[in-house]
């Protein structure tokens, strides 16, 4: 779900960005497309660290329903 709304807020801005001729609007859009792949460039690694780990059942089942770990 996580990436669902985060592409669809990529998609939201480029759409935006592609709509306005104001340079300063722009850039401040151009801005939050990086500050989001960034965001999801961290989450990946995150979760990427968390599969690796060892976790109780309890532990492990909250993780899986956040939608940290699959």
């Amino acid at each position: 779900m996580a990436d669902e709304t985060m592409e669809t807020i990529a998609t939201l801005l480029r759409s935006s960005i592609e709509s306005t001729e104001d340079p300063e609007i722009n850039y401040k859009l151009r801005t939050a497309l990086q500050l989001l792949d960034v965001v999801e460039t961290r989450e990946a690694r995150a979760i990427d660290l968390l599969a690796d780990e060892e976790f109780d059942d309890d532990l492990r089942g909250r993780l899986e329903d956040l939608g940290y770990l699959e």
